[in-house]
C-alpha cells in the first residue's frame, strides 16, 4: 500500500481556491454591458472618458457630461425607438437648433450622432469611430460637452437606439 503524499491534499486545496475564484466573475466593464432592456442606462461618465481619450489621441480637449444635453439625447433616442430609427450625424440643421432652443441654447454650436442596432457602448464607439460622419462629431474641435442616451424597442429590427448630442460651451 502506498503512502499518501502530504503535498497532494495541499495541491487540491490550492486548485479548489483557484477554480472557485474563476467561478466568481468580476463585474463586467460598463462599455460591454448590454443595453437591451427597457431599464438599461448607459454609463455617461464612461462614454465621456472614452471619447475624451480618443480626442486626446487626436490632439483635442476632453468632453464632459451635460444634464441638459442628456435630456435632449434621451428624448431623441425615444423618438428614434418609436419611429424605427435613422442614422444621422453632424449638424442636423433646424431640428437640432430648435431642440437646443428648447433648453435655452439656441445660439450654441451643437452636433449629434444617432444610430441604431448597437447593443453595447463598445460597439457603438467602434462603429462611430469607423464612420467618417460619426467620427467627425466625436472629433469636432468645438465640442466640450455631451449628452448621450439609448432607448430600447424590443419589437423593432434594431432594438437599441442611440443619440449623442455634443455642444460647445
Amino acid at each position: 500500500m502506498r503512502k499518501l503524499n502530504w503535498k497532494l491534499p495541499a495541491l487540491f486545496a490550492a486548485m479548489s481556491m483557484v477554480l472557485g475564484a474563476c467561478a466568481i466573475a468580476p463585474d463586467e466593464p460598463a462599455y460591454y454591458r448590454s443595453l437591451e432592456a427597457s431599464d438599461a442606462m448607459i454609463d455617461q461618465q464612461v462614454v465621456a472618458q472614452m471619447i475624451s481619450g480618443y480626442r486626446e489621441q487626436h490632439g483635442l480637449g476632453p468632453v464632459r457630461v451635460d444634464a441638459k444635453l442628456t435630456s435632449l439625447a434621451e428624448a431623441k433616442a425615444k423618438d428614434l425607438a418609436v419611429s424605427g430609427g435613422s442614422n444621422v450625424s453632424g449638424r442636423e440643421g433646424e431640428a437640432l437648433a430648435r431642440r437646443m432652443s428648447q433648453i435655452g441654447e439656441g445660439d450654441t454650436y451643437a452636433v449629434e450622432n444617432t444610430s441604431a442596432g448597437y447593443r453595447r457602448w463598445a460597439e457603438a464607439f467602434s462603429g462611430w469611430r469607423d464612420s467618417p460622419k460619426h467620427q467627425a462629431v466625436m472629433l469636432d474641435p468645438d465640442i466640450t460637452r455631451i449628452g448621450i442616451a439609448t432607448a430600447y424597442a424590443p419589437s423593432s429590427k434594431y432594438k437599441v437606439f442611440w443619440s449623442m448630442i455634443a455642444a460647445s460651451d
